[in-house]
C-alpha cells in the first residue's frame, strides 16, 4: 500500500523519542530530524508513542489513540507562555514522570486563567474532531486515577460495566481532570504536528508502529467491550500469543485480550478505520506490528498460564484491508511478517501490496536460501540490521561463535571495516526499496545499550544516546554510504 509513484530508494534511522538525548519531543527531536537531513536519510521509524504502563513498554499502552504525555516538551511550553521557567526549574528535583505531570497540571492551570479566543477555539476543535475516543480516553484516566492506577475491571461494577448513570455522574464530578486530560492531548498533538511539518519540509517522514493487540487495562477495552473476548467480568476468556518453537518451548503468553472479529465486521471494522485514521495524522507511514495475526492468530485460553495449549484460529484477512481501504484509501503501510509465516500471510501481505521487513541478524543461520540474505531480498521489502527486539549488532555479532563470526564475514565479502558497518553496508546496498538501520548500529554500541529484551520484563525501554557519541567520521561514514548505494 505505498504510493505507486512513490518508488525511491530510503533510508532511514529507527529510534524512538524517548531515546533522544532529551526524552521528549523539544529541541533534540529537531536536531534529529536535521541530522537525517544532512546524512540524506529520508525515514524516521519510531515505536508506537501512546501512553505507556508503569513498565514502559510502548506495546503495551493505555490507549492505541493517545500520545504519551509524557513525550510533550516542558521547554516549548515556557517558549508558548503556559509554564513559567520558575515552575519547572523548581519541580527539576522530582523524578522524571512526576515533574512532567507536575508541570503538564501547572501549565493546564495556566491555559485556564490566560488562553484567548482563539486558542480556546483550537482546544475545542481538537476535542471535536477526536471526540470518538477522547472523552472515554479522558475519563479512563481520569478513574484510574481516583482508584489508585487499578486496571478498570476493578473499577467499582457500575463504572466498570459503563451503566450511563454512572459514567454520567463521574464525568461531572471528574470535570476538572477530564479537561486536564484532554488538554494533555491537545499539547500533544499539537507538538507532534508542528515536528512532523519540520520533518517533511526537509523531505523526511515519520515511520511509527501500530500493534496488533491492545493492552487489557486500556480505554479502548474499557470502552468498547463488545469488540473483545471478555466475559462477564471484563476479563478475557482467551488471549493473544504465539507457539512453541526454536526459541521457547512453552511459546509465549502475551495475555492480550483477542477481538470478536464478527462484531467487528457487523459495523465494517469501524473501530480499525478510525485507529488508522488517526495514525495516519501522526505518521506518514505505518508498520503494522504482526501482521500474521491478521491471517491465523494463536489463541490460548486465558487460565493457561504458557502458550502451549493454544491453537490457530482464522483472522479477518482481506475483508479488513478492504474495509480500510474502502474508507481510507490506499494507506501506506509497511507488514511486520517476521516468524511462522505461512503461505496464506505471504498471499495477504502481497494482495494489497505490502512491504515486509528483512532482518539481516536472521540472515546467516541456515543455507543461502535463507530468505533474509540479501541476495534473496525483495524490491517491495524494507531491509534492517536489526530491530528494537534485537541485540545491537555489535553485540549480536559479539555473540556469535568464531565459526559464525567467520561464516558472515565471508558472506560480506571480508570487508576491512569493523562491525556494525559491513552489515550497515549490507542493508544499504539491498535491492529493497527502504532500508532502515538502528540507532544504536549507526553509534557502534554493544549489548549494554540495547533497547528491549523479548522476555523479560525489567530494565527494557529506557535506552538514550547522547549527542557526543556522533563523532563527525560515524555521521559522514552514514551519509556516504547512503549516498553510495541510492538511498
Amino acid at each position: 500500500m505505498l504510493s505507486p509513484d512513490d518508488t525511491r530508494r530510503r533510508a532511514g534511522v529507527l529510534l524512538h523519542p524517548t531515546s533522544l538525548p532529551c526524552g521528549d519531543l523539544g529541541a533534540d527531536a529537531y536536531r534529529f530530524v536535521e541530522f537525517l537531513q544532512h546524512s540524506g536519510a529520508t525515514l524516521w521509524q519510531m515505536l508506537p508513542t501512546g501512553p505507556t504502563h508503569a513498565d514502559g513498554s510502548p506495546y503495551q499502552c493505555l490507549s492505541v489513540n493517545a500520545g504519551n504525555e509524557l513525550l510533550i516538551s516542558l521547554e516549548a511550553l515556557v517558549e508558548q507562555g503556559w509554564l513559567q521557567s520558575e515552575q519547572l526549574e523548581t519541580k527539576r528535583q522530582l523524578d522524571n514522570g512526576a515533574m512532567r505531570r507536575a508541570c503538564l497540571s501547572d501549565a493546564y492551570r495556566c491555559f485556564l486563567a490566560t488562553a484567548d479566543e482563539s486558542q480556546q477555539q483550537a482546544f475545542n476543535a481538537f476535542c471535536e474532531s477526536h471526540h470518538r475516543w477522547l472523552h472515554d480516553f479522558a475519563l479512563y484516566r481520569a478513574l484510574r486515577q481516583i482508584h489508585r492506577l487499578c486496571s478498570w475491571v476493578d473499577f467499582p461494577a457500575p463504572l466498570r460495566d459503563r451503566e450511563p448513570e454512572a459514567l454520567s455522574q463521574a464525568a461531572i464530578a471528574l470535570e476538572d481532570s477530564l479537561q486536564r486530560v484532554k488538554f494533555e492531548q491537545y499539547l500533544f498533538f499539537l507538538q507532534w504536528q508542528t515536528l512532523k511539518t519540520f520533518a517533511q519540509e526537509r523531505g523526511v517522514l515519520l515511520f511509527g508502529d501500530m500493534p496488533i493487540f491492545v493492552a487489557h487495562d486500556s480505554a479502548e477495552v474499557w470502552a468498547h467491550r463488545e469488540y473483545f473476548l471478555l466475559d462477564e467480568q471484563g476479563q478475557p476468556t482467551v488471549v493473544a500469543g504465539v507457539p512453541p518453537d526454536y526459541f521457547s518451548e512453552t511459546g509465549q503468553r502475551w495475555g492480550n485480550p483477542l477481538y470478536n472479529w464478527q462484531v467487528m465486521a457487523d459495523d465494517g471494522y469501524q473501530w480499525w478505520v478510525e485507529r488508522l485514521r488517526i495514525q495516519m495524522e501522526l505518521f506518514d507511514v505505518v508498520r503494522i506490528d504482526h501482521f500474521r495475526g491478521f491471517e491465523a492468530y494463536w489463541e490460548i485460553p486465558a487460565h493457561e498460564e504458557t502458550a502451549i495449549n493454544g491453537h490457530w484460529v482464522k483472522g479477518p484477512g482481506a475483508a479488513l484491508f478492504e474495509a480500510i481501504t474502502d474508507a481510507l484509501g490506499s494507506l501506506p503501510l509497511v507488514a511486520e511478517d517476521l516468524g511462522l509465516i505461512t503461505p496464506e500471510v505471504h498471499a495477504l501481505r502481497e494482495r494489497f501490496q505490502l512491504p515486509g521487513m528483512k532482518i539481516l541478524q536472521f540472515a546467516f543461520d541456515g543455507g543461502s536460501e535463507n530468505s533474509y540474505l540479501p541476495h534473496n531480498h525483495e524490491i517491495c521489502s524494507v531491509a534492517y540490521t536489526g530491530t528494537h527486539d534485537n541485540d545491537t549488532s555489535c553485540g549480536w555479532f559479539n555473540g556469535l561463535s568464531a565459526e559464525q563470526q567467520t561464516h558472515v564475514m565471508e558472506y560480506l565479502g571480508r570487508p576491512a571495516e569493523e562491525m556494525p558497518w559491513p552489515l550497515i553496508r549490507a542493508a544499504l546496498a539491498s535491492v529493497a526499496l527502504w532500508a532502515i538501520i538502528p540507532m544504536q548500529d549507526i553509534l557502534a554500541l554493544d549489548s549494554s545499550d540495547r533497547m528491549n529484551i523479548p522476555g523479560t520484563s525489567e530494565g527494557n525501554w529506557t535506552w538514550r544516546f547522547d549527542w557526543h557519541q556522533l563523532q563527525p567520521g560515524r555521521q559522514a561514514h552514514f551519509s556516504h554510504l547512503v549516498a553510495l548505494y541510492g538511498r
